[in-house]
């Protein structure tokens, strides 16, 4: 939360989760804290959700033959 609460509206902080925005108060036991972390980080944010299959999940391709 300190390093959130400095940043906030100084500078741009760039955050990647796997887990949706709404499940993020399940992270943090107090929701106080997550409402504040939530507000500072999602204020003016520019929010990118990627959809489709997991490129992990995949099977993988075949390396390249070295010649």
């Amino acid at each position: 939360m300190d390093v959130i609460d400095d940043r906030a509206e100084v500078r741009s902080t760039i955050v990647a989760s796997q887990l949706p925005v709404a499940e993020w108060h399940h992270l943090v036991s107090d929701p106080s804290i997550a409402d504040a972390l939530l507000d500072r980080l999602l204020h003016r944010a520019v929010r990118i959700e990627l959809k489709g299959e997991s490129l992990r999940e995949r099977a993988p391709r075949p390396a390249p033959q070295l010649t």
